[in-house]
């Protein structure tokens, strides 16, 4: 669906438009919290003696009241050499300016409110259900299971999980609470009634069992073996803290996760782990960059990628993009766990049907064909029913996929009174446009199943032989372990990178499609979810390991990150041989491999090559390989590319939808030596001069990447790079196509919502106001409304291709052209998303942003958005719009 959403969009026209005028509601949309901020105050060690005594907060405090600034405060941090702050409500936003000059004050960032973690897929599981996944599926291919074998289970490591909170009562999270349990510790921050939109009620007790996402995160990571699924968590016998930042519905905020992350480190957290983000592209939210810190402190910090593989490049989501996080990509499941169904009347093994429980049918029935024709290709589709079919309400019905879509093909049936239906696949042998393989369809509220093409066609060729066939539907043991089409890719629904700020995201990847875990008991108690937070938990329990191993001093957990990315697994784009293995803005440096993380012997100074765009470029890259081995090594030095991703559509501004199309157009590489010997505990620097791939067109924004492998025997590390064939700075940022709506934007909508392309007086009463409309087609370090006088005149840049030359002026102003007074300004905003076509919207009111009463007058918007890594003193780096004339008659 999302190419042929991209083809349909790129060669829309106004008179196609991708999306309705009328679907957006006028309404300010903008990702952060109105009035609310958190600001960062340099710690009590650092006020020098001659300022007025109290504590850092307290001098906050006080010199904003001198200020004659209004605020409260929510929320107060004091975690030394990590944050110390507090969370604002400011009566005027406008004060952000004067409050970040007021001596003491280090930072100010907007409060951002992120949506609750949901699960890709998700299924429920009950005792009896076959077919599951065990997890030593994972566990295999990550070497968990062989460090479960030596008896490392993570004892001795604690773990906080910041998210929903945990059902403790689960019989395989150890069935309580408090010292000697395995949920020992942890917080309910917020309380059941916790929207994100209200206040928290906090309480001690993080109990979970209305909303279940943090009990399966739990469950990846400690759920005891013995149950009666035969799973086990990564790291089985550590210890986990549980903070719940959500309630039982809604959203959490910045001021809330800041809080969960700083009480875990307070309460001795070695690892922190949160399957929860939102994405912007940006490595400069208040979550991204205490998450940092506490990693830079040393503690390991995972956090999930995000699931918007879909919307395309620079997608990247915080509090992931925090710089020394580790940011978790997902891998699907070697296995899926599907159902069979046995045949009766021909001879035939049972045949997988795509389920992962049994349909709900406890008799056995005959089985009707709509066609004997096998090769049909709009079988049951409109008009192909005779009205010589039978009642159907006593058959299972045979269908075969092709021509229109499978509701409708239900449709027809059940106006004969089918109740149930298998669809068997296309034969390889006929194809057909509508084949996508052996997979889970959408059938609406109608029961049917898929199988595959060779069942199908037997089943087909032997009833219109005159065979009488009987299906039955076993409703225990017949569960199968189908060898996955996709197992051990990266999963499609991961987010790709890298930050808008070229920081290398995500950083590895962990199983997190099809994982079978522990659920609230009154939810179900079991689950099997499929998502990115899935796979970050898999990485915190890896960690667990490797801690448990290689102990818990800041060193070891710092360096963490280089030894997984150094012996990961890359990860082709596909299982076709020949096929270029996958982006590094999806998998990272590729599959954790724990069980070579914690016995390697060969280590590297550093995994992440960052070579920065073609403004910046930084070709020749240095890492140390130290041998920690017993005896000498010969090395060997080679370099395996990735897919070089093509993150704009050509001809377009906007990003190429997920999967993101791959270019074999590569980097190549030369070292100052392609092999050496090491002796025991002897090091050597690799210098890898690497050159972007020629040839390549540099307006689709290609960003390259690989591995460079070092290998001696069976054992090869590797350094991952990341580059782009552009200048970032060329990437325009605003959208001012007619693609989505089928008019050209930015754009001034009325009251009504349509545009206003004359003059239009507001009372600003009720609805009677404009808004402002515009899409970001890239992410911007900046962006302001101002409001200009109605006789403003000028070229903005988004009226055209190339940008004009600003004469400079020093505030209030801008290409010469006086500023009335600001309407908005957001640094660090994110792309919109291309999955499902957002927008950016302001609704106006009579008032500055400061508070202060717009005169009544006639005037113009003044959109600016700075490009990125553009100077944001230099007005030729902004783009700019400028609206038609509307009046305020308040």
């Amino acid at each position: 669906m999302k190419a042929a959403l991209s083809f349909a969009l790129f060669g829309a026209t106004s008179a196609l438009a991708a999306k309705s005028l009328s679907s957006v509601q006028r309404i300010t949309n903008l990702p952060t919290v109105p009035n609310k901020f958190i600001v960062e105050v340099t710690e009590a060690s650092n006020i020098p003696s001659k300022r007025d005594v109290g504590t850092p907060h307290e001098q906050l405090y006080r010199s904003l009241a001198e200020r004659k600034i209004s605020f409260d405060v929510h929320k107060e941090y004091d975690a030394p050499g990590i944050f110390v702050g507090a969370a604002l409500t400011l009566a005027n936003a406008q004060d952000v300016a004067s409050i970040l000059k007021t001596e003491g004050v280090v930072a100010i960032r907007p409060i951002r409110s992120y949506p609750r973690p949901v699960p890709v897929s998700s299924k429920t599981c009950a005792p009896g259900d076959a077919g599951l996944p065990d997890s030593e599926s994972t566990h295999i291919t990550t070497g968990v299971d062989k460090l479960h074998a030596k008896g490392i289970t993570g004892k001795g490591i604690q773990i906080g999980i910041l998210d929903t909170g945990i059902d403790y009562t689960h019989p395989s999270l150890g069935g309580g609470f408090g010292a000697g349990f395995k949920v020992a510790g942890g917080y309910d921050l917020v309380g059941d009634a916790y929207t994100g939109a209200n206040a928290p009620v906090p309480d001690s007790d993080p109990l979970d069992q209305c909303a279940g996402h943090g009990t399966h995160v739990a469950g990846i990571i400690g759920a005891n073996p013995g149950n009666e699924f035969n799973i086990s968590g990564v790291a089985y016998d550590s210890t986990i803290y549980a903070y719940r930042i959500f309630g039982c519905d809604g959203s959490v905020n910045d001021d809330v996760i800041v809080d969960g992350l700083l009480r875990g480190v307070k309460d001795g957290a070695d690892i922190l782990t949160l399957s929860l983000g939102g994405s912007d592209g940006w490595t400069e939210g208040t979550g991204s960059v205490v998450s940092s810190r506490i990693a830079a402190s040393g503690k390991i910090v995972t956090i999930a990628a995000g699931n918007e593989g879909a919307s395309g490049s620079w997608f990247t989501s915080s509090p992931g993009n925090g710089i020394d996080t580790i940011s978790v990509a997902s891998s699907d499941n070697t296995v899926i766990p599907l159902q069979s169904l046995t045949v009766d009347g021909v001879t035939h093994d049972p045949i997988v049907y795509y389920d992962t429980f049994p349909l709900a049918i406890n008799e056995t029935l005959p089985l009707y064909a709509t066609s004997n024709d096998t090769t049909i290709v709009d079988d049951a589709c409109n008009g192909t029913l005779p009205d010589s079919t039978p009642d159907l309400s006593g058959f299972v019905v045979l269908v075969r996929r092709g021509s229109c879509a499978f509701v409708d093909k239900l449709a027809n049936i059940a106006a004969f009174g089918a109740k149930t239906a298998l669809i068997y696949e296309l034969s390889v042998l006929t194809g057909s446009l509508n084949g996508n393989g052996f997979a889970g369809i959408e059938v609406g509220n109608f029961s049917a199943v898929l199988i595959q093409a060779e069942d199908g066609v037997f089943l087909g060729q032997q009833l219109a032989a005159g065979k009488s066939i009987k299906v039955t539907f076993p409703q225990s043991g017949a569960g199968v372990q189908f060898p996955s089409t996709t197992g051990g890719l990266v999963s499609t629904f991961t987010t790709y990178g890298p930050t808008n700020d070229f920081y290398f995201k995500p950083a590895i990847t962990a199983p997190g499609g099809d994982i079978l875990s522990t659920y609230p008991i009154p939810l179900g108690t079991w689950r099997l979810d499929s998502g990115t937070s899935m796979a970050t938990p898999f990485l915190a329990g890896s960690a667990a390991l490797y801690l448990s191993v290689k102990g818990k001093t800041p060193s070891v957990a710092k360096g963490a990150r280089t030894v997984f990315q150094a012996t990961s697994k890359p990860i082709s784009s596909s299982l076709t041989d020949g096929d270029p293995f996958q982006t590094v803005t999806q998998q990272g440096a590729g599959l954790v491999q724990v069980y070579d993380a914690i016995f390697g012997t060969t280590l590297l100074s550093r995994t992440e090559l960052i070579l920065n765009d073609t403004a910046h470029f930084t070709g020749p890259q240095k890492f140390t390989v130290k041998n920690a081995g017993k005896t000498a090594k010969s090395y060997t030095l080679s370099h395996v590319p990735a897919g070089t991703a093509v993150t704009i559509d050509a001809g377009s501004i906007l990003p190429a939808l997920g999967p993101v199309p791959l270019s074999t157009s590569y980097a190549s590489v030369k070292f100052n030596s392609n092999k050496f010997i090491l002796s025991p505990g002897q090091s050597h620097d690799v210098v890898a001069t690497i050159t972007p791939p020629a040839g390549i067109d540099a307006t689709t924004f290609p960003v390259y990447s690989g591995f460079i492998h070092v290998t001696s025997g069976a054992e090869s590390v590797h350094a991952t790079y990341l580059g782009l064939a552009a200048s970032v700075k060329d990437k325009q940022v605003v959208d001012n196509t007619d693609i989505v709506f089928g008019i050209t934007i930015p754009a001034l909508l009325d009251s009504t919502g349509n545009v206003q392309d004359a003059p239009i007086n507001y009372t600003f009463v009720g609805e009677d106001a404009p808004t402002v409309l515009w899409r970001q087609a890239f992410g911007t370090p900046l962006l302001r409304l101002d409001l200009v006088p109605a006789n403003t005149s000028f070229t903005p840049t988004l009226n055209k291709r190339t940008p004009i030359s600003f004469v400079t002026k020093k505030g209030g102003s801008f290409a010469q052209v006086s500023t009335v007074g600001a309407l908005l300004e957001q640094p660090y905003l994110g792309r919109n998303d291309e999955g499902d076509l957002s927008q950016n919207t302001l609704v106006l009111t009579n008032t500055f942003a400061n508070g202060t009463v717009i005169p009544n007058g006639s005037y113009k918007v003044l959109l600016r958005a700075l490009r990125v890594t553009g100077d944001a003193t230099k007005e030729a780096d902004y783009e700019s719009w400028l609206s038609p004339i509307f009046g305020i008659a308040a």
